[in-house]
């Protein structure tokens, strides 16, 4: 039986559906104002794991995904800029333009990482109707009060408030919140934005809250969490089965999101299984210590640094594999070019499978225990090497297998690889030693001429498909 980690009970859970072999999925999207980060795509990776691993347990899986266009401030407490509006400014564009922009960067990030679409796209801007709607309920059902500068949620309605992250109602601090302004209390949250007056914003919506109590007609924006609440129960409905993302999203984002959606909604628990993947880690120059990967730490980097070095994405998925997604991970350009290399050479053992080989049963048993394990990759992993190097796999069962890995294990044009193309390799690896790079380029060239591009990482040439 397939057993997650449920961050609401902090222990193993055999996975139970709500609904027979139907499993409603929300995973977090991004926040579109600028590249996502390969430290965020740790986190889709990870939820792309789960999503295949039900449907390899037979599991019909709707997956929902958002994309935040509006309502995430720079400050999770409710104050700053608006991230979109700020990425507006930087490139002397529209918020409209930054986002499509973005969204497209994010959705090539996706498919260069083998990530599987989500079945629902949903952008907060053409869901303000939702948002408002539930906003109003919340309104009626006595869950707010209102300020100077927007509707907030009044967290001390909700006697289990901050559950998720096990937070202490009496000194709770959520994350970065610092300034009050009016709000009543430290961890209440903007469930709606006024317009500042004189300011003109390029995304705003009239607000109807209060006009029945004669209250004029003003314009705003949603809170950043109103948005996910609201559109994931328009698609999931009232109560579904998993929500995942990032840890840093558990003690305000995803705690919020519960307060909101359980307050509105009036069934508990809201979500039954919550999934977090921690974070990539990258050394600080200065210190040498690992640190968070951020856009606010400044230390980010993305998949298009990594192209642009010659290494391809899915040697990143490689790299994140190897560690379980509740593990931190450390990030090295070394550790990078090890994994590419260890694809490499993955990818050539199945190319060697021979063609009398025969699958042992055993095999598929503890690899389908591995992922049922937590999502257990790394061991999963381990036992795909194990087993081709015991020539114990099948190249039908290999492909069966990366359903799963996703890793393009099997590429047919890589089947192709001829004694002439080995020979030549290693004929430039020899010349390489010998620095002979005169001998070493004419090599390239002679298997460019076959078809297929080198690229020379820090672990050794990688022999790709010719562009």
């Amino acid at each position: 039986m397939l057993t997650l980690y449920n961050t609401l009970t902090r222990q193993l859970e055999p996975f139970q559906p709500l609904h027979n072999k139907d499993v409603g999925l929300y995973t977090c999207g991004p926040t579109v104002y600028d590249y996502a980060h390969i430290g965020n795509l740790r986190t889709y990776i990870f939820e792309d794991i789960l999503r295949r691993v039900l449907k390899y347990n037979g599991y019909k899986v709707t997956q929902v995904m958002n994309i935040t266009d509006v309502g995430h401030l720079t400050d999770d407490a409710d104050f700053g800029e608006d991230k979109m509006e700020k990425g507006a400014r930087r490139e002397g564009r529209t918020a409209l333009e930054i986002a499509e922009f973005y969204t497209r960067a994010f959705k090539e990030n996706m498919k260069d990482l083998n990530v599987l679409e989500p079945h629902i796209w949903c952008k907060a801007t053409d869901h303000i109707k939702e948002q408002v709607s539930q906003v109003q309920i919340l309104i009626d059902r006595g869950y707010t009060y209102e300020t100077g500068d927007g509707i907030y949620f009044d967290t001390t309605k909700l006697p289990d408030y901050g559950k998720l992250a096990r937070l202490d109602k009496q000194d709770l601090r959520a994350g970065a919140r610092i300034e009050m302004g009016e709000k009543k209390n430290p961890h209440d949250f903007a469930l709606w934005k006024f317009t500042p007056p004189g300011e003109k914003r390029q995304m705003e919506w009239e607000a109807p809250f209060g006009v029945a109590q004669g209250k004029s007609v003003r314009k705003g924006f949603p809170g950043w969490h109103i948005e996910c609440s609201a559109m994931s129960m328009k698609y999931l409905g009232d109560q579904f089965d998993i929500h995942c993302g990032g840890v840093d999203h558990i003690p305000v984002h995803h705690t919020n999101e519960i307060a909101q959606a359980e307050a509105a909604g009036g069934k508990k628990p809201w979500v039954k299984y919550w999934l977090h993947g921690e974070f990539l880690l990258i050394a600080d120059p200065s210190t040498g210590s690992g640190s968070r990967m951020g856009k606010s730490e400044g230390n980010f980097i993305t998949l298009q640094t990594i192209k642009d070095k010659g290494i391809e994405p899915l040697a990143y998925r490689y790299f994140v594999l190897q560690t379980h997604y509740r593990q931190q991970l450390n990030f090295t350009w070394e550790a990078l070019a090890g994994a590419a290399q260890a694809l490499h050479n993955l990818r050539d053992h199945v190319r060697r499978i021979p063609k009398d080989a025969e699958t042992d049963p055993e095999v598929e048993d503890n690899f389908l225990r591995a992922l049922n394990d937590d999502l257990n990759i790394p061991r999963a992993l381990a036992l795909v090497w194990e087993s081709l190097k015991a020539q114990k796999l099948t190249l039908q069962t290999i492909i069966h297998f990366d359903k799963i890995l996703g890793l393009n294990l099997h590429d047919p044009e890589m089947t192709k690889i001829t004694e002439e193309v080995e020979r030549l390799l290693l004929r430039r690896a020899q010349a390489r030693a010998e620095k002979n790079w005169a001998e070493s380029d004419r090599l390239r060239e002679l298997i460019a001429k076959l078809g297929y591009r080198v690229e020379d990482t820090e672990a050794g040439q990688q022999l790709l498909p010719g562009s």
